[in-house]
């Protein structure tokens, strides 16, 4: 189901819990208009329709004592489904990899990865990435500085979107 099927007090709770999905219900109702009770059922039937697929803390990856961040650009031998899901399923078992994209092109797959030092993420690459079956090459690139990291979507854009089609 896309976002344009969603009514405006469904979308305005959504923005409401991605910018803030700690505050109660009754902040949350009070916010988008409605009482608290509907808004409870508004915020379930969302949740089981999968628009929203969980809570979590956004932690600091360099205050835990993560300071390295790759970016690393994976090609494989064979893209046959079965050798495609195969390599997604080992990227979710690594720990340091945070996200698997799939993309098109000359690459494959882009990884995000974090690791506690250069040493530590230098071991992942040669005994685990690069030696996983299919993986025909690797190409990382470090994390210098992040000038933004912002989960989610922009609301803004699907509002002004649909208020164009309306």
């Amino acid at each position: 189901m896309s976002g344009s099927r969603l009514d405006e007090i469904d979308r305005k709770i959504l923005a409401e819990l991605q910018a803030d999905g700690r505050m109660t219900n009754v902040e949350l109702a009070k916010r988008v208009g409605i009482s608290a009770p509907p808004c409870l059922r508004r915020v379930r039937t969302l949740e089981e329709a999968g628009y929203i697929r969980g809570y979590h803390a956004d932690v600091n990856p360099r205050e835990l004592g993560f300071e390295v961040g790759v970016f690393a650009m994976v090609r494989l031998l064979s893209q046959a489904e079965t050798d495609l899901s195969a390599f997604e399923a080992r990227c979710r078992a690594w720990p340091l990899v945070r996200e698997c994209h799939m993309l098109n092109g000359e690459i494959d797959f882009i990884l995000k990865c974090v690791a506690p030092d250069l040493s530590s993420f230098q071991r992942f690459l040669t005994e685990e990435l690069t030696a996983a079956a299919n993986v025909a090459s690797v190409k990382t690139s470090l994390v210098i500085r992040c000038a933004k990291d912002q989960p989610g979507v922009p609301f803004e854009v699907l509002e002004a979107r649909l208020s164009r089609h309306a």
